[in-house]
C-alpha cells in the first residue's frame, strides 16, 4: 500500500514500524517539544503532498498533535486505538508497537480535522446519549471513537472533535445505535 501524503510520527521506531506496513514517507517530531524547524518541514509536506499526522494515543501523542494540527491547517489525522497500540508484555504504548494492518486500517480511516463552523451535535445530546457524566460513559466513548475513526476522546473535548470532523447527525445517531445495540448484547 503506497501512500501519498507524508505521515508524521514522533520518533524513528514509529517510522520503522510504518515502513513495515506501507510504502511512506515519514518526519519525525522526536518528542513532544516539535521545534519550529520540524513545523516548517510539515508546512512544506502539507503545501507539496499533504501530511497525515499519526502520533501515539497518549497525552504527549494528543498534544504534538494539536500543536502541528494548530500550526497547520488542513492535515489528516490518523488514529490508532490504544488497544492496538500496547506493547506485548504490556510496557509501552505508541504506534511502534501496532500490528502493520492496525497500521494500514488507522492510515486508510485518515481524515480532515476541520474549522468549527456549526454546532450539528449539542453538548446537551452527548449527556443525553451517555457520552458524559455517566457510568459507562468512557466506554461508550472509546467505542464511539472507533467507530466514527475519531480517536479516543476525555468528555471535555468529544464535542469539539465532533464538530471538527464534521460528524453529521445522522452518522452519531447509527453509531449510538450500533453501541446500544452492543450494550444489549452484553
Amino acid at each position: 500500500m503506497k501512500i501519498k501524503e507524508i505521515i508524521v510520527v514522533e520518533g524513528k521506531d514509529d517510522t520503522t514500524r510504518i515502513k513495515r506496513a506501507v510504502d511512506a514517507d515519514t518526519i519525525e517530531t522526536n518528542g513532544s517539544a516539535v521545534n519550529q524547524t520540524t513545523i516548517e518541514k510539515i508546512k512544506r509536506a502539507q503545501e507539496t503532498r499533504g501530511v497525515i499526522i499519526f502520533t501515539d494515543p497518549d497525552f504527549p501523542g494528543e498534544k504534538i498533535r494539536k500543536t502541528i494540527a494548530a500550526a497547520v491547517p488542513g492535515c489528516k489525522h490518523a488514529f490508532l486505538p490504544k488497544e492496538a497500540a500496547i506493547a506485548k508484555g504490556g510496557k509501552g504504548l505508541g504506534v511502534e508497537h501496532a500490528s502493520p494492518e492496525a497500521i494500514r486500517i488507522a492510515l486508510k480511516d485518515a481524515q480532515i480535522m476541520h474549522e468549527v463552523i456549526s454546532e450539528e451535535i449539542t453538548q446537551e445530546d452527548l449527556v443525553t446519549a451517555g457520552l458524559i457524566g455517566g457510568e459507562g460513559s468512557k466506554d461508550r466513548r472509546i467505542i464511539l471513537g472507533k467507530l466514527l475513526k475519531i480517536g479516543y476522546t476525555n468528555g471535555k473535548q468529544l464535542h469539539k472533535r465532533l464538530m471538527m470532523f464534521r460528524i453529521s447527525r445522522e452518522e452519531f445517531a447509527e453509531a449510538l445505535r450500533v453501541i446500544r445495540q452492543e450494550e444489549q448484547n452484553g
